[in-house]
């Protein structure tokens, strides 16, 4: 039987990850102050983004996703493993995107995946610490060329 807190955590966890995704689909970056730690280590290569530090993909990510004029990120399916203050948590993402190739054309993609998490509980509630993304399946994707850069400091 799950105690009050476990139930509390798992909770604060599940709006934690919609957060991410709705301050991505949304395009605020500034939330995703809200949702990883100031020291977070995040690596989307193995789907052909950058990894880095939480600032540096903070910064990429308007660049990166400036050639998808739509997107959607559904989380679900969370296998989640709480210790104390600390969680790592498997999470399946669906996602649906619109690519602008540079002449216009508009293409939509499916990509299938899942978040590898690492979380901890901080003086404001539930944080990603370490965010990798491992790659399932895809479908449809066209040719995008190069991935943008990771800005410099």
């Amino acid at each position: 039987m799950m105690s009050l807190q476990e139930i509390s955590d798992r909770l604060e966890i599940q709006d934690l990850f919609a957060r991410y995704c709705f301050a991505i689909d949304e395009r605020d970056w500034d939330a995703l102050d809200r949702v990883f730690t100031p020291d977070a280590q995040i690596d989307y290569s193995e789907t052909g983004g950058a990894a880095g530090t939480f600032a540096q993909i903070k910064a990429w990510l308007p660049v990166a996703l400036d050639r998808f004029p739509m997107f959607q990120h559904m989380v679900a399916t969370t296998r989640l493993d709480l210790d104390g203050d600390t969680a790592r948590a498997r999470t399946i993402l669906f996602n649906p995107m619109v690519h602008r190739s540079a002449v216009g054309e508009e293409q939509v993609f499916f990509i299938g995946l899942w978040y590898r998490d690492r979380l901890v509980r901080t003086p404001d509630g539930w944080r990603i610490a370490e965010r990798h993304e491992d790659m399932a399946w895809s479908h449809n994707v066209p040719p995008m060329g190069p991935v943008p850069e990771i800005p410099a400091n």
